[in-house]
Parts: C-alpha cells; structure tokens; sequence
C-alpha cells in the first residue's frame, strides 16, 4: 500500500524547490542551478504526478506556460540608438578590420590609423542625459533603440554627477558608459548573485531606489550618443573632458597607433586582467578621429570605426553525455553536445555546438567522450577536441539523420554555386510552417529584439502558447484568446492585461524590421533595410508574388544572387503568401524612411565603375543616399550617371553611351553634391 503522506510531501517538497529556482532564475537574474537540475526537477514532478492523481498545484510545470513580463520601468527611445560592437579574436581580425576601413577611406597601406584602445568592463550600459549640465534622465542599453528609464536608481550613484558647471560642458548631451560591481565589493553579495555582472543588473533593476543605494554600484564614462554642443574632435580628448567634468574613466585607456602596437597592449593588459578589482571581458577599439568616424558610419547595428578585441577563451574538460538535433527557423540541423555541467570562466557550461555534420566526422565526437570544451568571450562553447584515450569500448560513431526529426521530411545539403562544393550545413527540406520545429524558431525570430519586440513573449512563452495551440502562424500573435490564457496556471489578469497591452503597442512596424521579422534566409537586419529602401511600402514587396519581377532586385547594391533566390523561395510558398495576407490586415507598415526627401540627387541613379581618388565607392554610396539619390548595380535604363574612375570596366562605359546614360568623373559627380575632389 502506497504511503500517500509521504508521497504528498516529497511532492510539495519538489514544488517549493522549483519555485525557488525559479525566483533566482527569473527575478534576481542569478540562477542557482544548471539548466539539467533544473529539468531534472520539472520532470521529477511530472512523473510524480502522472503515478498518482491526488498530487496536484498550481505551481507545477505541466501548468506553468510563463512568467509576467516586467513593467517596473517605462520604455523610452534613445535619441542616438546605442550600437552593438563586431568582434575581434585576433591579429588577423584586427588586419582585415584596418583593411576594411582603409578600403572605404580610400587610403594607401602607409595611412596611419590612431585608435583609442578602452578595456571592455563587463557590466551594465548606461545612457544618461544632461541638459544645461544638470541630470536630468538615465536609461539602460535595452535593445539599443528603446531602453528601460531607470532615472531615480542611476541618481543613487556618486560616480554620475548631478551638476555639472563646466564651460566647455554641452548644452544637451547623453553621457554613456558602464555600471559594475567591484570584485572586492562582490564578496559580500555573492550569496545573492551569480557573478559580479549580474549583480549590477539586478541593483538596477530593483523598484526601489533606495535599495539600489545599499549596493556599491560604480559607473565608469566611456562615449556619447545625442550631443549639442561638444566642442571635442577625437575621443582621447572626450576621454580628458569627462574626467575634467567629474566622471570617473578607465585607468587603462591608452591611444595606438599600428596593429602591432594594439596587440603588445593588449598582451600587456591580459597579463594585468587577473590582478584587477573588475571584470574585463577585452578592449574596445575606437578610431581616433571624430572626422573619420563620421565619414565610416555604421552598418547595420554595429559602427565601421570600432570594434572588441576579446580576450583569450577558457576552457575546461568534460564528458558528453547526449548529442541533441536542434532545428532553426531556416531548416539548418545544428548539433548540440549535451555534456557534464562544468564551470569555465565563472560560468556553468552544460551545451558546446558541434557546428555541423562535417565538424563531427572531422573531429569523430562521439557520445560517452571525454573532451576539451573552450569557451571565447560570448561565443557558444564549442568542443576543441576528443582524448582518445580515455573512449569506451562501447563507443559507436555518430550518425547524423537523413531525416528530419521534428517532421520526417527528407535533410538535404545545398549545392554551392560559389564554393562548387555542397554546404556543410543540412537541413530539412519542409517549407514555410509544415515542420513543427521550424515554425517555433520562425515565431520566435518574429517575436525577437530586433523585429518586432514583444515584451512579455519571450521564448519560452511562444513555446508554451504553441504547445497549446495559442499560436502556429505569425498573425495568430495578435489574435490570442487572451480569456483563455488567463485561466491558465501561472497568468492572471495583470500579467495578461500586460501582455496584450505589448502586442498592441506593436501593431505599428516599420517595414525593414517587418521584412526581417519573417525570417527569410539570407535577409538579415541589412539586407532588409536594403529591400525596404528599394520597395518604399508593404503593398509593392507584397506584390512581388504577383509581378515575378525578381531580377530587377539583382539591381540593388548588396544584394545578390544568393538572396534573390531566397526571395523567390519565400513567395513560392502558398503559406507564407498567407501569412503576408493576414499581417496586412492587422498591422500598420510605415513606409520605408528615405535620408532625405529633396536632396541633390532625388530621383537620379548612379554606377561607379573604376578606382576612385581619395574616396571609395561604400563611402560614395553613403553620400549618394544621404543625397536622395540610389546606387544600382548594373548598367540599364534605368540608370542615370555612370561615375568612370581609374581602369573602368570598358563594357560598362560603351554599354552606357550605347544606352546614352551619362557618363561622368569623380570631380563632375563631387561637383553635384557642390564639394570638390
């Protein structure tokens, strides 16, 4: 006879502990246990409750589908949105990096490049705002456009000061930098938090200000977004004016010059890292010269000017237990070594990608080894290799499926046109929403940071409301059945009142993150914002699946033959020209912005063939769009200007006089702009 009493308070036992993990997971951003304890535990209750029927709570996980969205803090847009940064690993990444700049400058090898090189604290940006010298606003990064205002908590900190009388200060401007936790000052909150950065975060984020104040906060100035006012023209001397203005600043800025001269610095300072009182997760390199960063600009969410050189990996040893299949929006199988849970670098690993197919035959990983996990800066850990010594007799080779695990559908490698080999990579030919698992990631990628930016519908969310048959297409999102998911375990009427009131705030998209946002292979945030300037509205990129006009695209500066290819793939499917159908009908698609709307060079087209003098042909594409004018890539009637440069394309030249499109040089297209060679 079973013992019911003891059944019941082992159970509730297992509850209360869930709840515990959770609350560390999900409110103080410090988890207390890895992710397989955790699901350990869920499953524990499940089975427990599938054994006996009497055992039953609102906490448990067969119940529980997410969490309340936070509303602590009102969102508001940065005025100069807060860039990501591309990463550097080594010498070579920091040579291709200065190439790629001298390449759009248009400079010989023999052009000096100044660089301001700042230690990267790991910590929490922050943007604040000044206007006649007094605090008047603060705001966290966010998604780098929108951030949480967190005014009254960044007000606690005695690094930002609240008045600033200084004649060379500003009228207006958004001062930016890090807030950390000291490690000497960690030690006596480690019970609380997981690590030194989360223990920032946490701080704050709390509601109370005054709470915030008990906690050693520090910040540390390091840039600028909106300005009016500043009188500075590079950035080591913004960096002497913020510490004349009473901020605090990195002891270990130093300018550079030469790639070589960044690398024996930063050397120098990874040999330091051990022995200092914060974290440092690499060095931010920034060019110098504030004319210089204008003139580069940015590419889709990251400046050309800078980039993080990340610090050495750490690595550690362990052994897989499990090689799970994970499916993307785009179909691509994507191996994960599921391995004994192992700290690296202060953090629990308990996933390494095995990249692909080829990675596990190349290296022969099987399940059961013992292996080197290495782990760099924020990239995925990885496995670096396999003691083949210590494999067991047992131990069988890996077989990657032909078949696609989530829908059967047949896996397949691409053939590449460019590499005339087939793609490392397979995937599941299913299209559109037919294979469960790619649906999901495709609602998921809908739902992310940079498309639409749901708050309160995060991953684990989508998969719960998919479960339950909430949503399976994207415009299922903003027809929830919003009485039903209040019933729910684990929702309530505020929590669901949150909810709809943040799909609602997003029914207004701007049509590059629309585009983005339906995860079409090979259209990254870019590559949208390309398409969007071509097509200007919703209806005309619609429509492309009625006009068939695809090799006009082949015209727009960046795109090619890869990505039309995926363009045609996406509107050959009857399912996603459904979905397109159904989002018209509940959202507004604000027209694409154009840079200017009567700038010099409206409605006119340009080529540049040739090398240009002193300017390269990205940076005349800039000036042609800042102008109202588009850049194409071929020559047709439907270009106006021709720009010739050194050693021009010959049929290019005669092709555009046979079409009588006019033919100019860098002075006469200079001289539209009214500048001068």
């Amino acid at each position: 006879m079973i013992n019911k009493s003891k059944i019941l308070k082992s159970y509730n036992n297992k509850i209360k502990l869930l709840d515990t993990y959770n609350k560390f997971y999900y409110e103080k951003s410090s988890p207390k246990v890895t992710d397989e304890i955790f699901d350990k535990l869920k499953e524990e209750i499940q089975l427990l409750e599938k054994k006996h029927d009497f055992l039953k709570s609102k906490n448990s996980p067969s119940k529980i589908v997410g969490y309340k969205p936070s509303k602590n803090f009102e969102k508001k847009n940065h005025k100069v949105p807060m860039l990501s940064l591309s990463n550097a690993f080594t010498e070579d990444d920091l040579i291709n990096f200065e190439k790629k700049i001298l390449n759009y400058l248009s400079e010989e090898k023999t052009f000096e490049i100044t660089y301001s090189a700042e230690p990267k604290i790991d910590g929490i940006s922050a943007s604040i705002t000044y206007k006649n010298g007094k605090f008047i606003s603060g705001l966290s990064r966010g998604d780098g456009k929108e951030g949480e205002d967190i005014t009254k908590n960044l007000a606690t900190l005695e690094d930002i000061p609240k008045k600033i009388v200084s004649k060379d200060f500003p009228s207006e401007i958004d001062i930016r930098g890090e807030v950390f936790i000291t490690n000497r000052d960690f030690e006596n909150l480690k019970e609380k938090f997981a690590n030194p950065r989360n223990a920032a975060s946490g701080s704050l984020r709390q509601k109370n200000p005054e709470e915030t104040k008990k906690i050693p906060l520090k910040f540390i100035a390091y840039t600028f977004g909106y300005e009016n006012g500043l009188k500075t023209n590079t950035q080591s001397d913004f960096l002497i004016n913020l510490r004349n203005w009473g901020f605090k600043t990195n002891p270990l800025n130093k300018t550079i010059t030469g790639v070589k001269n960044l690398i024996k610095n930063y050397e120098f300072v990874e040999k330091k890292r051990p022995n200092l009182d914060f974290d440092i997760d690499g060095i931010v390199y920034k060019i110098n010269d504030f004319s210089l960063q204008k003139r580069l600009g940015n590419v889709a969410n990251a400046p050309r000017w800078a980039i993080a050189h990340k610090f050495s990996s750490n690595k550690g040893i362990s052994e897989i237990l499990d090689i799970d299949i994970q499916i993307g929006r785009t179909g691509a199988l994507t191996p994960v070594a599921k391995i004994k849970p192992i700290n690296i670098g202060g953090v629990v690993v308990s996933n390494a990608t095995l990249h692909n197919e080829d990675e596990i035959k190349r290296k022969d990983i099987r399940i059961g080894d013992t292996v080197t996990i290495e782990r760099a800066g924020d990239v995925i850990p990885h496995i670096l290799s396999v003691d083949l010594k210590k494999r067991i007799n047992q131990s069988t080779v890996f077989v990657f499926p032909t078949k696609c695990p989530s829908c059967g559908s047949k896996t397949i490698k691409e053939f590449n046109k460019v590499t005339k080999k087939n793609d490392a990579v397979r995937r599941c030919s299913s299209e559109g929403y037919k294979c469960e698992k790619i649906s999901i990631e495709k609602l998921k990628h809908f739902v992310s940071k940079e498309a639409f930016n749901i708050d309160g519908l995060g991953k684990k969310i989508v998969e719960g409301f998919w479960k339950l048959k909430l949503i399976q297409f994207p415009q299922d999102i903003f027809k929830l059945d919003y009485n039903k998911i209040e019933k729910l375990e684990g929702w309530g009427r505020l929590s669901v009142e949150n909810l709809q009131y943040s799909i609602n705030q997003k029914k207004n998209i701007s049509l590059e993150r629309f585009i983005y946002s339906l995860g079409i292979r090979h259209i990254g945030l870019e590559n949208a914002k390309l398409l969007s300037k071509h097509f200007i509205s919703f209806s005309k990129f619609k429509n492309l699946s009625i006009q068939s006009d695809y090799e006009d695209l082949l015209n727009i500066d960046g795109i090619g033959e890869t990505q039309v290819n995926s363009i045609k793939s996406f509107f050959s499917n009857k399912s996603n020209i459904r979905v397109l159908n159904e989002l018209e009908k509940i959202l507004i698609i604000k027209n694409a912005v154009q840079n200017s709307d009567n700038g010099l060079l409206k409605n006119k087209t340009f080529l540049v063939t040739g090398k240009l003098n002193g300017i390269s042909r990205a940076e005349v594409k800039s000036l042609i769009e800042e102008n109202s004018g588009k850049t194409i890539s071929s020559v047709s009637k439907k270009l106006n200007f021709l720009i010739i440069g050194e050693k021009p394309t010959k049929k290019k030249v005669d092709y555009a006089k046979q079409l009588k499109i006019k033919v100019i040089d860098q002075a006469e297209f200079l001289k539209m702009l009214n500048k001068s060679s």
